[in-house]
């Protein structure tokens, strides 16, 4: 009997949503923690007088989240998603103790390190879980209740980490966690035995996460400090982007070479895979780092404060949010699936392109129907090319081609919002612009911003053509050509 069909006589409608409901406060944690952080990035660099190492609070996360995503979709089809989703909450439980503790900028680096290690199981399990439910034909109904999940941590986040940073502590944004994580312990432990099992043996490939990790922080390293600390052409740069791309290169070996690599070459030899995880790479790369850097421009360009750059960001991550429950409705009942995000996408291109043009001199009405038109037109990005990839692979990879999708996805916005952070640190009058000092360094700034925004219109502009290029095949329905 088909394997769709065999689910659906275990879990019912209503048992399937129980079991999505598991998932969706340890989602929304994930979902929190990138937005909520972004706002208080600049009052974290006044308290600790560390401005030039802020980007890596957020790449360190990522970095450590990356390396960890397919270690994750390989121990859920191990062990089972609800054992590595408590393992996943009580890693970012113990990542969150750290940072609230930490005396000094390396210690919540380290912190947002053991964050990372637990969000990266947050961020990609509960797609997993939704892949085991239900057909990807059938997969849009239950889209909405991630959607409304992402919609309420993208429009809480910045509101509230605006408010922490203004009238308590930034430690704050840490401390939420930890009543968080226990209900989240709570809510998997009973709702997810429910959940159907489907697991194999496989092996996780620790040496493959190790090499990735040290090939990025060499050249995040090499990005961070040519320019500032040392010319591009020193000894210490060279010898940094040397390793990286040394390491980088056993790492690709690793992978043509290793049992169960991190990464699984033999899913991507579907080209279906390969544009849907180009075009979710290069999509929420460029989101990712947009949500990191409109923060710091509000507040550094045009003069907010954390709070009022909070609110200013509601509507974009709304707009986005929205879109993607939309979208994710209209995913399995229309047969040309891609017109309406290629037509959404191009928008968004458009209106980065614009908000970069007039970076310097943009009014605040102006730049709330801009981002509204950039939130709104990624929105359907992700749905479509998970749904896409989930559509051609055996029901038994879900974890591992979610977690290929997720590592690459973090790979590429790490590294991108380094060369984000290169560039608008670049400069001392950007720092200066940042800790508040005059309009005239704020101007300067803008500069560097407007550089930001044209490389993010141009990681949107590949992810159109990959969407473009992405076989438009029907979605399987329940009892419909399950692969084995």
């Amino acid at each position: 009997m088909d394997a769709y069909a065999d689910r659906h006589e275990a879990l019912s409608h209503r048992d399937a949503r129980l079991v999505v409901l598991g998932v969706l406060l340890p989602t929304f944690m994930g979902s929190l923690d990138q937005t909520i952080l972004a706002n208080a990035l600049p009052t974290i660099g006044r308290d600790f007088n560390d401005v030039h190492n802020l980007p890596w609070l957020i790449t360190a996360y990522l970095l450590a989240s990356t390396a960890v995503m397919p270690l994750y979709g390989k121990i859920a089809d191990i062990h089972g998603r609800r054992f590595s989703l408590r393992l996943a909450i009580l890693a970012y439980m113990a990542g969150s103790f750290v940072c609230a503790l930490a005396p000094n900028m390396m210690v919540l680096i380290f912190g947002r390190v053991l964050h990372g290690i637990g969000g990266g199981g947050l961020a990609s399990l509960g797609m997993i879980v939704l892949g085991d439910l239900v057909s990807p034909k059938e997969r849009g109904r239950y889209y909405g209740y991630f959607s409304a999940t992402y919609t309420s941590a993208g429009g809480l986040g910045p509101l509230l980490g605006g408010f922490i940073s203004d009238h308590l502590h930034w430690s704050v944004i840490f401390w939420i966690n930890i009543p968080m994580g226990l209900a989240a312990l709570a809510m998997t432990g009973s709702l997810l035995r429910r959940l159907p099992r489907h697991e194999r043996p496989h092996r996780l490939d620790f040496a493959g996460a190790v090499l990735i990790v040290i090939a990025s922080v060499s050249f995040m390293l090499a990005l961070s400090l040519a320019g500032v600390r040392y010319s591009w052409l020193s000894l210490p740069i060279l010898a940094l982007l040397a390793a990286a791309a040394i390491v980088g290169a056993l790492f690709v070996l690793r992978l043509r070479t290793a049992p169960e690599p991190l990464i699984p070459i033999s899913i991507l030899h579907d080209p279906i895979v390969r544009w849907a995880i180009i075009g979710n790479a290069c999509g929420w790369g460029a989101i990712i780092g947009l949500n990191v850097l409109l923060p710091i421009y509000l507040q550094g360009v045009m003069g907010l404060s954390p709070t009022q750059a909070g609110l200013s960001l509601v509507m974009f991550l709304v707009a986005m949010n929205t879109s993607a429950g939309v979208a994710g409705q209209v995913l399995g009942r229309v047969r040309h699936y891609k017109r309406l995000p290629i037509a959404l996408l191009s928008l968004a291109i458009a209106a980065v392109i614009l908000l970069g043009w007039y970076a310097d001199r943009v009014t605040p009405l102006a730049f709330e129907l801009l981002v509204i038109l950039i939130g709104a037109g990624f929105g359907p990005v992700p749905s479509l090319t998970a749904v896409a990839m989930q559509n051609v692979v055996s029901r038994h990879q879900f974890g591992i081609s979610i977690g290929a999708m997720n590592f690459s996805r973090n790979l590429y916005a790490t590294m991108l919002i380094a060369v984000f952070g290169a560039i608008v640190l670049a400069s001392a009058q950007t720092r200066d612009a940042i800790d508040g000092a005059a309009a005239a360094a704020a101007q300067t700034a803008a500069q560097g911003f407007a550089s930001v925004f044209f490389i993010a219109a141009a990681s949107f502009a590949i992810a159109l053509m990959a969407i473009v290029r992405l076989e438009e095949k029907p979605l399987r329905a329940g009892g419909e050509g399950e692969i084995e």
